[in-house]
């Protein structure tokens, strides 16, 4: 524990025993503190009594029929008023967080995701333009280790991670389509057969990343190979290599 000093207090209800000590001590008396906290008097008594034995020190002294602090009680309700406007400041902050008007979201994608992710985030800061909002972005291994790590708030992949303590929400299709430049043999054609892609010049995502893995299993459950011609980190590299004649590729649509 980081405090040991306050460990008494920690172990006999405190809180609840500061309030009647507050009340007591504003109003200067039992009976309206009682009255004030819709407590009957008796119990008052108690809560008053325990709250001296944990402090070590009586709180209040009686003359006639008023009640006074005690120099001990004296201490003890600037340190009540302290817990208590802390605590109030603690609320008020927790009703900007519950009410969205303050707060932070980190957000973490795959690079599938990067052009999609930006235009969500945004539409969530127009509506909330209080919260502090994060984007990371990185290849799927990167991910699931951030992930497993708890250094996010949300995590958007384009397929869930196999990991039983992981709560999945779909947000939408996320659909894989072949890629060739415009004047590529293949382009013109609908219906290609898995084979005669597995003969073609392949580009494929960097390891790690979800969209190689995706892609390697669809060979994989037909039997087939791709011809991997080059590995690049991002679907705009890949594009680009598409683009100058390099082969052809899976991407997400």
């Amino acid at each position: 524990m980081p405090h040991p000093n306050i460990r008494r207090y920690l172990k006999h209800g405190v809180l609840p025993q500061l309030r009647v000590f507050e009340a007591s001590a504003r109003l200067g008396c039992f009976a309206r503190a009682a009255e004030e906290l819709h407590l009957a008097q008796p119990t008052v008594s108690v809560q008053i009594k325990k709250l001296s034995e944990t402090v070590g020190f009586p709180l209040f002294e009686q003359v006639g029929k008023r009640i006074y602090l005690t120099d001990a009680g004296q201490r003890v309700y600037s340190g009540c008023n302290d817990l208590f406007r802390a605590l109030s400041s603690l609320e008020e902050k927790l009703t900007e967080m519950r009410g969205m008007d303050s707060g932070q979201l980190q957000l973490a994608v795959t690079s599938s995701a990067k052009n999609f992710a930006p235009r969500l985030l945004g539409a969530f800061i127009q509506r909330y333009p209080g919260v502090e909002a994060s984007l990371h972005i990185n290849n799927r291994s990167a991910l699931i280790e951030r992930l497993r790590n708890n250094e996010d708030d949300l995590y958007m992949f384009a397929g869930p991670p196999d990991q039983q303590e992981v709560m999945v929400q779909a947000i939408l299709s996320n659909p894989l389509v072949v890629f060739a430049r415009s004047d590529h043999p293949l382009a013109g054609e609908k219906d290609i057969a898995f084979a005669r892609l597995a003969n073609e010049p392949f580009l494929i995502r960097e390891k790690g990343s979800g969209t190689r893995m995706a892609t390697l299993k669809l060979f994989e459950q037909r039997g087939l190979t791709p011809k991997i011609r080059m590995e690049l980190n991002t679907n705009e590299a890949i594009r680009e290599a598409i683009l100058a004649g390099l082969g052809v590729s899976i991407l997400s649509r």
